[in-house]
């Protein structure tokens, strides 16, 4: 998406790659957390001035607002793992397996940028998106697991997510993709005892 940009007000519009500054922003949010990221580094990071910002996002708020839809609309597939018919045991098994090799695929952005702005970030509207994200997440594997051991349903989301969260405080701490894979194959024998 290419949004018309004109800082001074007057002459020709210039081009901005909306879309280059959400991939740009999230690493930097990623990397460093919302409360560290001031709204002049965003700017140098995107070559923009502050006017151009405040236009195209609105706010610091506003921009990590988006670059949370972002990162959740392609972190980890939960539609294609969570897929109605798999036998819920192994497409967690493969979900957190999957979150511990994404988590540590780059040594910038370790961990979960949205349960780590969950826990940690001290802004009230930026933290409650970020729950609000983790929230439907863990309602989607609610949900998937609903649909064949209703009555575990809560139990395994919450043990899902609260896997989840932990995998991504280790990546954060520099554990490699292998030392959290090992962590979450533990899970499988748990899981599978768990619905059986």
């Amino acid at each position: 998406m290419i949004a018309k940009i004109n800082p001074k007000g007057r002459g020709r519009p210039r081009g901005f790659d909306v879309d280059a500054a959400l991939g740009t922003a999230q690493a930097l949010f990623h990397e460093h957390g919302y409360d560290a990221v001031g709204v002049a580094a965003i700017t140098e990071a995107l070559g923009i001035n502050p006017p151009s910002f405040y236009a195209a996002f609105g706010s610091k708020a506003g921009l990590f607002e988006q670059v949370l839809e972002r990162y959740s609309a392609c972190a980890l597939p939960l539609e294609d793992i969570l897929a109605p018919g798999r036998p819920p045991a192994e497409a967690l098994a493969e979900l957190l397996e999957a979150a511990a090799r994404f988590y540590a695929a780059d040594p910038h952005t370790t961990g979960c940028l949205v349960l780590e702005s969950a826990r940690a970030s001290g802004d009230p509207h930026s933290a409650a998106k970020a729950q609000a994200l983790k929230s439907a997440s863990r309602d989607h594997v609610r949900a998937f697991v609903a649909r064949t051991h209703a009555g575990m349903a809560d139990l395994v989301a919450d043990y899902v997510v609260s896997m989840m969260s932990g995998l991504s405080a280790g990546a954060r701490e520099g554990w490699s993709a292998e030392r959290l894979g090992a962590v979450a194959r533990m899970s499988a024998p748990l899981l599978a005892a768990m619905l059986a």
